[in-house]
């Protein structure tokens, strides 16, 4: 009896594979957004545009005096007046090449986010289930776009440069977006694509990785991993005994570059520890998820070194970025595989065979 109502509570129309595939293009323009964001924080280009304009803003200076206009409107700002002041306008167009790049991912993003959401919304080839979630995702890529400028705007009238805590909100809800969207990729091509339940090892895990990923934003932010370029000691100590100390003491768990650093060094190895256990878990059923942890994981850690020995290099700290979000990605992977599904509702009907079957 179940079976042949089953039929009804799904749109015969209904494409999941196809979906699936939207959503997986959607998570690699988001990785590559990360990346390039990592770029235009580490070459100081975050402030080279100082006006938000969602639709004529995609269309870059093509005159010199539109040049001339926008590096006038730079000049403008603290970060100008106090860092940059005699740069030329040669100078400020390479900066201003990596902000132009990052809001154009941004609204391409936005548009993939939502044009195939209605193509599929139109041809019901969305599950039951699954439109709410995929409105989400289109929501949380505008919100993303207005905490950009948020953040940019911390850094307009009286700091140097944004915000630290803006631009840790900005990362993560990234990074949230990225894991959100894989997820319901992953169910959509799941059997039967059912929903499935994040384990409670998924949930800590989770939790030990974001507070990793809070505190690399806040080094970046803080441009911490300049503090020390040694490891694994501090200088010649665990932690500097001169370094300045901050009240009330939880300031120093954001505010503090010392700090903020010497956590990012050790609460990778809890990340470490979580990852290794996922791996074992999820190894019996799936040899290549376990293999992505530990190499994402392994990776990702000995990239982290390499960024402090090297005084930051550029092109190390953006692979430092760029991994993170692959851990993000196989954290993901593995506890989706380890999950069970949900319980079925009228609302997330199972796909029966027929309605299954991708492009």
């Amino acid at each position: 009896m179940a079976a042949m109502s089953a039929p009804a509570l799904v749109p015969p129309t209904a494409r999941p594979r196809a979906v699936s595939n939207w959503l997986l293009t959607l998570c690699a323009l988001i990785f590559v957004m990360v990346v390039v964001g990592g770029i235009t924080r580490l070459t100081e280009s975050g402030l080279s545009i100082t006006e938000w304009k969602p639709i004529t803003g995609a269309i870059p200076p093509l005159t010199q005096a539109q040049w001339q206009h926008q590096f006038e409107l730079y000049q403008r700002i603290p970060e100008y007046q106090q860092l940059n002041r005699g740069m030329t306008l040669d100078e400020f167009k390479n900066i201003f090449f990596w902000e132009w790049a990052h809001r154009q991912l941004g609204r391409v993003i936005g548009l993939v986010a939502l044009l195939p959401l209605v193509w599929f919304a139109a041809k019901k080839a969305i599950p039951r289930g699954y439109g709410w979630r995929t409105g989400i995702i289109f929501l949380l890529v505008c919100v993303q776009g207005a905490i950009g400028w948020w953040m940019v705007a911390s850094g307009l009238t009286e700091r140097t440069d944004v915000s630290h805590v803006r631009l840790a909100v900005h990362l993560l809800t990234a990074l949230v977006i990225l894991s959100f969207t894989l997820w319901t990729a992953l169910d959509l091509r799941s059997e039967g694509a059912v929903p499935r339940k994040v384990p409670t090892l998924g949930l800590w895990a989770f939790a030990a990785l974001f507070v990793q990923l809070l505190f690399g934003a806040y080094v970046a932010g803080l441009d911490a991993g300049y503090a020390f370029d040694t490891w694994p000691l501090m200088g010649d100590e665990l932690y500097p005994a001169a370094a300045p100390w901050l009240e009330p003491f939880v300031r120093n768990f954001v505010d503090n570059p010392v700090t903020v650093q010497f956590v990012h060094r050790w609460w990778a190895w809890v990340v470490l520890v979580f990852a290794v256990v996922l791996a074992r878990k999820v190894r019996p059923s799936s040899r290549r998820h376990s293999i992505a942890l530990h190499s994402a994981i392994g990776a990702q850690i000995l990239l982290g070194i390499w960024t402090l020995l090297s005084g930051v290099k550029l092109h190390v700290a953006v692979a430092h970025q760029a991994t993170a979000v692959l851990v993000v990605a196989s954290f993901v992977a593995a506890i989706h595989r380890l999950a069970v599904p949900g319980r079925v509702t009228e609302r997330a009907a199972p796909l029966v065979p027929s309605t299954a079957e991708g492009l």
